[in-house]
């Protein structure tokens, strides 16, 4: 029998917002994938360029990151220890799909410094929700 401790409301709260910010980030997927080919002209050149040259390992990164992360939050929100593995796993893909975003593609030079804030972000938040979830393992919040 096991038995588990009931999460502080902060819990609740931080698991919910992570949940919505990964929705966003597999709403930002689809709109990626599904761009129309009126939607893809209707971009600057080199816009277009970073969204014609994007390689399938940085998109199923791209995809791995977004629906793992996704999957982890609710697995946060129904309390179960897996979602630190999950959370794991996805942040493995966003890393990778940062290298070519950052390293690899034309992206900073396009965006400018500015566009380095959003991937940063995407960084320190799963790094984040990592901790997050292990910590809730260890105050037996998750079973």
């Amino acid at each position: 029998m096991t038995t588990s401790t009931k999460p502080a409301t902060w819990f609740w709260i931080v698991s919910s917002i992570a949940l919505l910010w990964n929705l966003l980030g597999v709403m930002a997927y689809i709109m990626h994938v599904t761009m129309t080919p009126e939607a893809l002209a209707a971009l600057p050149e080199q816009e277009r360029a970073l969204y014609t040259n994007v390689p399938l390992w940085a998109t199923a990164a791209f995809a791995i990151a977004v629906w793992g992360s996704t999957l982890a939050c609710v697995l946060l929100l129904i309390r179960k220890k897996l979602a630190t593995h999950v959370f794991v796993i996805a942040f493995i893909a966003i890393l990778i799909q940062m290298v070519h975003s950052l390293f690899i593609s034309n992206s900073i030079a396009v965006y400018g410094p500015g566009g380095m804030v959003m991937p940063l972000m995407i960084i320190v938040i799963g790094l984040y929700m990592i901790l997050f979830s292990r910590q809730a393992t260890s105050k037996g919040w998750l079973h």
